[in-house]
C-alpha cells in the first residue's frame, strides 16, 4: 500500500514560535524515521506528509492514498485529536487508529469517564470545575487529584497535583484554568499501585498486549506520575511488566472492557490504578498512544512481551486494513505477540 504518515514534529513548531509546553505532546524525529522504516519494512510505501494543515493541502490538491496512518495530536481544542480523521472521512480516505467521536469523547476525560461507568465500569469520584465558582461545590473525599481535562502526557500535572484541603484544591485548579485555559477534572485520589495496559485490535477482535507497572523512583521530583516525572523517565521511573496473577487479570479485563466500551480502533492504552482497597479503577484511555521505540508506554509493552516494534506497527497496520473495501497489496501478516 501507499501509506501517509501524518504527524506533529515538535521541533516544526518549536521554530514557528511556540512554547515548549504547548507542543510537550508532539513528536520528535527519531519517533517518525522508526515509524517510517517500520511501514518500509511491511512492504508498504511511505509519504511523511507532517501535520494537519499540509494534509489538507494534499487533500485539496488531489492527493490520495491507500491508508493514512496518523499520530497528530493537533493544537487547539477538546477536539483537536479528532480534527485529522474528521478531515480524512470527508474525503473518504482509509485510516489507522479510532474515529472523531472517539478522539474527541476520550481526549475530555471527563466525558470519557462518565462513558465508562455507564457500562458500570469502576473509576474515581469526580467533578468538572469551570469557573471559579464551581471549586465551592465540590463535595468529595480528601485526598484528590486535579488535572486539565483535555491533555496528555502528563501536562498540567505536577507535584501540586494531589491536593489534601481545599485551599490546595483552590490553588492547584485556579493555576489550570488560568495558564491552560481548560475546565479541571477534580477526582478522588487513588492510592494503590499503577499500572498501563496495551491493546491492539478493533471491536471482538481487540486483545490484551500486556500490562507494566509504573514504579516512581525515589529520585523523582514527585510521588506521582507528573509532566515532570515522564519527561525524566529514564532516571525517575520503573517500568515492570506485571506478573500473571489475578490482579493481573482483573486489571486487564477491566482495561479491554473500557477500550471496548468507548469504542477504541486498532491500538491504544489504557491507565488503570488500584483504590483503597487494592481494586483496579478506570483512570483514562489512549487511542493515540505514544510511538517511540523506546520512550513510549505501547512499544516499551510490546517490547517485554517479544514483539518487535515493527512487528507492532505492523499489527495497527493489519487491524486498520480490515476497513479497507480492497488492497491491492498483500497485508503484513498478523505478528504474534
Amino acid at each position: 500500500m501507499r501509506i501517509g504518515l501524518v504527524y506533529d514534529l515538535r521541533t516544526e513548531y518549536l521554530a514557528a514560535g511556540y512554547s515548549e509546553d504547548a507542543v510537550a505532546e508532539f513528536d520528535s524525529e527519531q519517533t517518525i524515521d522508526a515509524l517510517v522504516e517500520a511501514i518500509q519494512a511491511c512492504g508498504h510505501a511511505v509519504d511523511r506528509i507532517g501535520h494537519g494543515q499540509n494534509l489538507a493541502r494534499y487533500l485539496v490538491a488531489g492527493d490520495r492514498w491507500d491508508l493514512v496512518f496518523s499520530i497528530a495530536e493537533g493544537l487547539e481544542g477538546r477536539s483537536r485529536e479528532a480534527q485529522v480523521p474528521a478531515l480524512l472521512e470527508m474525503y473518504g480516505v482509509p485510516y489507522a487508529f479510532s474515529d472523531p467521536l472517539v478522539c474527541a469523547a476520550t481526549l475530555d476525560k471527563a466525558v470519557a469517564k462518565r462513558l465508562v461507568m455507564s457500562y458500570g465500569l469502576p473509576t474515581p469520584k469526580f467533578v468538572l470545575v469551570q469557573t471559579p465558582d464551581d471549586l465551592d461545590d465540590v463535595r468529595l473525599t480528601y485526598p484528590l487529584f486535579v488535572k486539565p481535562v483535555a491533555e496528555g502526557t502528563g501536562k498540567g500535572i505536577d507535584a501540586r497535583s494531589r491536593v489534601d484541603s481545599s485551599a490546595e484544591l483552590r490553588t492547584a485548579a485556579l493555576s489550570i484554568l488560568n495558564r491552560l485555559h481548560q475546565p479541571v477534572l477534580v477526582e478522588e485520589y487513588l492510592p494503590g499501585r499503577e499500572f498501563t495496559t496495551g491493546i491492539l485490535g478493533t471491536g471482538r477482535a481487540a486483545r490484551v498486549l500486556g500490562t507494566i507497572e509504573i514504579i516512581i523512583l525515589a529520585s523523582a521530583s514527585a510521588a506521582d506520575y507528573t509532566f515532570d516525572v515522564k519527561e525524566q523517565c529514564e532516571s525517575c521511573v520503573s517500568y515492570e511488566a506485571l506478573q500473571p496473577g489475578t490482579l493481573r487479570d482483573d486489571i486487564e479485563a477491566l482495561a479491554l472492557n473500557a477500550y471496548r466500551a468507548l469504542e477504541c480502533r486498532d491500538a491504544g492504552r489504557v491507565d488503570i490504578r488500584l483504590d483503597c482497597g487494592d481494586r483496579p479503577a478506570f483512570m483514562e484511555v489512549n487511542p493515540l498512544p505514544g510511538l517511540h521505540p523506546t520512550h513510549s508506554d505501547l512499544p516499551m509493552i510490546a517490547t517485554q512481551q517479544g514483539m518487535p516494534y515493527e512487528a507492532l506497527i505492523g499489527a495497527i497496520i493489519h487491524s486498520a486494513e480490515a476497513r479497507i473495501p480492497y488492497v491491492n497489496a498483500v497485508p503484513c501478516p498478523e505478528p504474534t505477540s
